[in-house]
């Protein structure tokens, strides 16, 4: 296995029939899914929720691109004896690549993913591009804006500073480099929505309404006509899914983990 220094939380008891691994967003500690782990729904689960190395202070890897987080992450995933991964956001886009690239054959669970860079806001996009001439200062811009939406949750005060202090965590430079090779990603995918159903992976792709990213016209309706994708839409107003929709999260874990063990059950 490589040689990462891995920020992992886990809850659950350890011969649980599903083992579930949790991969956070962009400059997100694995802190984040405390609301998730804290489900009752989940109670029977054993959920391992691993720091991205370069993120919320965790060390980086020399290379930090998606696929190569994946490679690691997956390496992460057979050491726990993973069944289901789930991934929020950026760390959707490194489950993406565990199942696209064949390293990751049991369930998916997608928060939040962008699957191409129509997906992401121009904003998004414009300020890491910045990045090449300002350097670390738009990684900073970033993290501050994140630390500011989370004032606007409905989570208690406790909560709010546990995940801003995550932020406050990130290293510039190696959140600049991950930005960079995020959104380089992004641009590299050429018709993701067909790669992902062509990879025979069952997947939980989930937005919520508004707030947290999208998909095109197009990529929704591959993901829906595909006979292993369930796109789920989440009602109302969310960007931090595992946090303002743990419940939701927590029940579609349950589903994904169900299948798993159906998969597994003698005919």
């Amino acid at each position: 296995m490589a040689d990462v220094q891995w920020d992992l939380r886990e809850a659950g008891p350890r011969d649980a029939g599903c083992t579930a691994l949790l991969l956070p967003g962009g400059m997100c500690g694995a802190g984040s899914y405390a609301e998730v782990m804290a489900e009752p729904a989940l109670a029977g689960t054993r959920l391992v929720a691993a720091t991205l190395p370069g993120h919320a202070g965790a060390p980086p890897l020399d290379d930090c691109s998606i696929e190569n987080s994946a490679r690691v992450a997956t390496e992460l995933a057979e050491q726990i004896n993973a069944d289901v991964v789930v991934g929020y956001s950026m760390g959707a886009s490194v489950a993406f690549e565990m199942a696209t690239s064949g390293g990751f054959t049991g369930r998916v669970v997608l928060l939040g993913i962008s699957l191409s860079s129509k997906d992401e806001p121009a904003f998004f996009r414009g300020l890491v591009q910045l990045s090449r001439v300002l350097g670390s200062v738009p990684s900073r811009v970033l993290a501050t804006g994140a630390g500011s939406m989370i004032k606007r949750t409905a989570l208690s005060a406790e909560r709010k500073r546990e995940l801003q202090d995550d932020f406050r965590k990130n290293v510039p430079q190696d959140t600049t480099r991950a930005l960079r090779e995020y959104t380089g990603w992004l641009h590299r995918q050429v018709r993701p929505a067909e790669r992902l159903c062509g990879a025979g992976v069952p997947t939980w792709i989930v937005h919520a309404e508004k707030g947290d990213g999208g998909l095109t016209d197009d990529e929704r309706g591959t993901l829906e006509a595909c006979p292993h994708t369930h796109v789920v839409t989440i009602p109302g107003s969310a960007f931090f899914l595992p946090n303002e929709a743990a419940a939701r999260v927590a029940d579609i874990i349950v589903e994904a983990a169900d299948q798993t063990s159906s998969a597994e059950s003698p005919q």
